[in-house]
């Protein structure tokens, strides 16, 4: 359908960003967006530990614009089963095609840098792998009991993919290993899904975070939300009643940068305003702990908000 010309200026007036930029452009980022190059000491110490133990982190493959903070401190989020996904996401610049074969050796090694970085709290994630009949939930099984073994007192989090295309027992094996955080995104609105997320379905990825808490009710569960897709606060508002209603205890909110080109444009640069208005949503729905700010993505901060976390079950009873 034919917008009216009147239409049209209407939302340059809303978007002044948008009103000279070719179709597939991001606006241009906005200061608070901004960080600083990563050159710390202890930066390079973690790049170091992981190429050692050749590991993937998603901080690098997703490049994630909080990897300089991190790994100052020694935070590397972990990817396990190769650095190649069997999904092409709009908003994802890992890589796509067919991956190898997974590494047997992979979850000692994650161990072994665990222990080496002396990580207190670990996030193990990794790429959709929808080649493998469990969608690789056995090895994040085994990754999570290398861990326990090699760094005892260290908490897990674990980002899963859908296990769109697995038996239920594929969510079972994760949860059987009992890590103490299950994570997994719905990072956008459904009526956004079939852009951005086109190979997920965003009621299965509901219903999955439900069946952990079903499974194990003590396993902490969390989900993560990116905007400036083009999506509405009301959406926002609706997505997250929905993971309330799946149990979900903590969320996250972050701003949607866009990779390259050829990836999904960003919509708009959500102020940190209405990231404090989201947050404040958030808690009045009742989640436990809610990190929403423009920088915020599933794993920053995470050992710090899983600490506040268990306080605010051990608070509510």
């Amino acid at each position: 359908m034919t917008e009216h010309p009147r239409d049209l200026n209407d939302r340059a007036q809303r978007h002044p960003e948008k009103a000279h930029r070719a179709d597939n452009a991001s606006p241009k980022k906005p200061a608070w967006i901004r960080v600083k190059a990563p050159v710390s000491k202890g930066y390079a110490r973690t790049r170091e530990v992981v190429k050692e133990h050749r590991l993937a982190t998603v901080c690098e493959e997703a490049g994630c614009p909080n990897v300089g903070e991190c790994w100052a401190q020694g935070h590397a989020t972990m990817m396990i089963m190769g650095d190649v996904c069997t999904r092409g996401c709009a908003f994802c610049n890992v890589a796509t095609g067919r991956p190898d074969a997974l590494d047997p050796f992979e979850p000692a090694r994650v161990a072994d840098a665990v222990a080496k970085l002396g990580l207190a709290h670990v996030v193990v994630t990794s790429v959709d792998r929808d080649d493998l009949a469990d969608g690789g939930a056995a090895h994040f099984a085994q990754t999570i009991r290398a861990i326990r073994r090699k760094a005892p007192d260290a908490t897990i989090e674990v980002l899963t993919p859908d296990f769109l295309k697995c038996a239920p027992s594929a969510l079972e094996t994760v949860i059987a290993a009992r890590p103490d955080v299950f994570n997994h995104n719905l990072e956008t609105v459904p009526g956004l899904y079939p852009t951005i997320r086109p190979g997920a379905r965003y009621f299965h990825s509901l219903r999955l975070l439900q069946r952990a808490k079903e499974i194990d009710p003590g396993v902490f569960t969390k989900s993560g939300m990116m905007v400036g897709l083009g999506e509405t606060r009301t959406q926002v508002g609706q997505a997250m009643d929905d993971l309330r209603s799946a149990g979900v205890d903590f969320l996250t909110i972050g701003q949607y940068l866009q990779p390259t080109p050829k990836h999904a444009p960003v919509d708009r640069y959500v102020t940190p305003e209405e990231f404090e208005g989201y947050a404040r949503m958030a808690w009045a729905k009742g989640f436990l702990m809610v990190s929403a700010t423009p920088l915020t993505r599933s794993s920053y901060h995470a050992g710090e908000d899983f600490a506040r976390l268990r306080a605010a079950r051990a608070a509510a009873g």
